[in-house]
């Protein structure tokens, strides 16, 4: 009998990570997209974004499940999910969604990387070199000049990346990944008030802006983790890996076509970097 995780995957097996990856560039694009319109402030667009993927998640589950609810998940990993979504809200107040999706992008893998590291486990002189790269790409999107990120948005964004990567971390064991994401949106679902409750002086929504966060949290974030959590029945964890350095680049040239964002050589030359050096960690982490 073939393994599947080493086969070539089957044609619905592309589909769904492809359609995952789209939804997963779409959330930087939605968001972005909501508060450059002004029509919903960043902690209601977080607000209901959780609340609106707790919902979606927990019917996916219940009618995979035929009817029987089932519990997943654990409240860290709820508070790291919801930290993910409060820092990555509001770093898109100022953040361009290209420049935002790749510095989200490195910091995940950078905090990963440094958890591995921190495990013990030996990279290959090739590996190290390509965390190297990445690093130095991340540092020099951010340095001060006239095309660099605000450095407000680019620390949010960031800070928004370890969160994720500390949920991704605490999320590889789970035998349910999609009952344990559903659980931990349910967790955070109660944290989304204390998002808001500080900043309910200045909160505004319109229908335009609610339906944006409704669509990232239910279909961008809810579907979209269902599709993805799909398609890994069916790739390593190399092909896994790899596949994601997709999402910055089809975001930065979603913001292009549909939110009219410049591609800068500042951002052209950090996406070289940070992304070409993933890949090579990911290479030499293969090899080894």
């Amino acid at each position: 009998m073939r393994d599947l995780a080493t086969s070539r995957p089957r044609l619905s097996t592309l589909a769904f990570t492809a359609a995952a990856m789209l939804a997963f560039a779409a959330n930087s694009l939605l968001c972005r997209l909501a508060l450059l319109q002004g029509g919903i402030d960043p902690a209601s667009f977080g607000a209901v974004r959780i609340v609106s993927g707790a919902i979606a998640l927990a019917l996916i589950v219940r009618w995979r499940a035929g009817g029987a609810e089932e519990a997943g998940g654990d409240w860290l990993s709820a508070a790291m999910l919801f930290a993910y979504v409060a820092f990555f809200s509001f770093a898109y107040v100022s953040l361009a969604a290209g420049s935002g999706a790749l510095i989200l992008f490195g910091a995940v893998q950078l905090t990963m990387f440094g958890a591995a590291l921190r495990a013990g486990e030996r990279f290959a002189p090739l590996a190290c070199a390509g965390l190297a790269v990445a690093a130095l790409g991340l540092v020099y999107l951010v340095l001060p000049g006239v095309s660099a990120p605000p450095i407000v948005g680019a620390v949010l964004m960031a800070l928004a990346g370890v969160a994720w990567g500390v949920y991704s971390l605490r999320g590889r064991g789970a035998l349910d990944p999609l009952g344990a994401t559903a659980g931990n949106f349910l967790r955070a679902a109660p944290m989304a008030l204390v998002l808001w409750l500080p900043f309910v002086g200045g909160a505004h929504a319109d229908v335009g802006g609610i339906l944006l966060a409704v669509a990232s949290g239910a279909i961008t974030s809810g579907v979209g983790y269902a599709l993805w959590y799909t398609a890994l029945r069916e790739l390593s964890a190399m092909r896994a890996a790899t596949v994601q350095l997709s999402v910055p680049v089809i975001t930065a040239f979603g913001a292009v076509l549909f939110l009219a964002e410049p591609l800068s050589l500042r951002l052209g030359v950090a996406s070289v970097a940070i992304l070409g050096g993933i890949a090579l960690v990911l290479a030499g982490r293969a090899r080894a």
